[in-house]
């Protein structure tokens, strides 16, 4: 265990790094800090911090960084979430408020996150898996042809056009729609090919076909809609960090490419914890010099996806965690409120 004035100085490391993007040495960190001992103290402090490998030499340099296990160390016992100032949660609701539909606010989530953090935003749709049907609308286009209308609890809305295989009269329509509702309505959309598994039987023959036709088409879409969709944004805040990532970022281009890697890294959804994977820790080896910090947002006390941002691992980490945690409760909120 680190003593208590050695975690002061790894803090200050990082705070002092984080900030100037030079390596840190002993004299400027007594000059910055009050560290209430002498230069010499705070190297014998950084030749243990060195040995124990929270910090590193750059080989051009006199100062220190801290390594992956630094940052670990400090996010895990150092860092508090930065509170957004109230300037800052009223500019996060006003731009949110504006958003029309699920698109929309995935949409300005991921440039809000962008704009809030100048790292890479990654926004995860949510999840049909872990979403509730909110409402089932049939529409009579034609004799034989329907429009199917499904809306969640998070504001997705899928339509999809419907033929049947004869005429399906607006009562026995009206009769379905009614049905459904009554079984599926407010229902998790894993529970609803067996909620409505014998409703063509309540019909009469001659509307079974049509029946079974839309609960087909309905369960066609949760089967299409379960896999996961993601929205990225600010890649182009990179650039900026060119010198974080030692060879080059095209490794880093690259995985963000790759939607399974970026789920891999914003981790289960179910999980409304923040997580914060830093250099190493990301098991993809092009992601080795980021860090990613992701939390999870939904519509009750359940995340039904996750939100996150990537950037090198010389991250502002209780700034970062501090928007990214803001931003998940507003998006929470607006989905509660669709």
């Amino acid at each position: 265990m680190l003593s208590e004035r050695r975690l002061e100085v790894l803090r200050a490391i990082v705070q002092d790094y984080v900030g100037t993007e030079e390596p840190v040495g002993s004299k400027a960190l007594t000059e910055r800090h009050r560290l209430g001992v002498s230069p010499a103290t705070v190297r014998n402090d950084m030749a243990a911090l060195e040995d124990e490998g929270y910090i590193a030499q750059p080989h051009t340099s006199a100062g220190r960084i801290p390594t992956d296990k630094g940052y670990r160390l400090f996010v895990d016992k150092l860092a508090g979430v930065k509170a957004m100032t109230a300037p800052e949660r009223r500019a996060i609701q006003n731009f949110l408020d504006g958003a029309v539909d699920l698109d929309d606010v995935v949409g300005r989530t991921v440039r809000l996150l962008a704009q809030l953090t100048r790292q890479v935003a990654v926004v995860q749709y949510p999840s049909l898996t872990r979403s509730t049907v909110r409402h089932v609308e049939l529409l009579s286009l034609a004799p034989a042809r329907v429009m199917l209308v499904l809306i969640t609890d998070t504001g997705r809305v899928e339509q999809r056009l419907i033929d049947c295989p004869a005429p399906f009269g607006e009562t026995s329509m009206a009769d379905l729609r009614a049905r459904l509702n009554s079984r599926v309505a407010g229902r998790r959309f894993s529970d609803v090919p067996q909620l409505v598994q014998d409703l063509p039987d309540a019909f009469e023959v001659e509307d079974r076909g049509a029946v079974t036709t839309v609960l087909s088409t309905l369960l066609e879409a949760l089967v299409e809609q379960t896999e996961e969709r993601l929205m990225i944004g600010g890649t182009a805040n990179l650039t900026r960090f060119g010198h974080d990532f030692p060879l080059t970022i095209r490794p880093v281009l690259e995985a963000l490419e790759e939607q399974v890697v970026l789920l891999k890294l914003l981790g289960e959804a179910g999980d409304s914890g923040m997580t914060v994977r830093i250099g190493h820790e990301n098991a993809y080896e092009g992601l080795n010099s980021t860090s990613v910090v992701s939390v999870g947002y939904g519509s009750g006390d359940e995340a039904v996806a996750k939100l996150g941002v990537v950037g090198p691992t010389r991250m502002d980490y209780p700034g970062t965690m501090g928007a990214v945690r803001a931003v998940a409760r507003y998006v929470g909120q607006i989905l509660a409120e669709s």
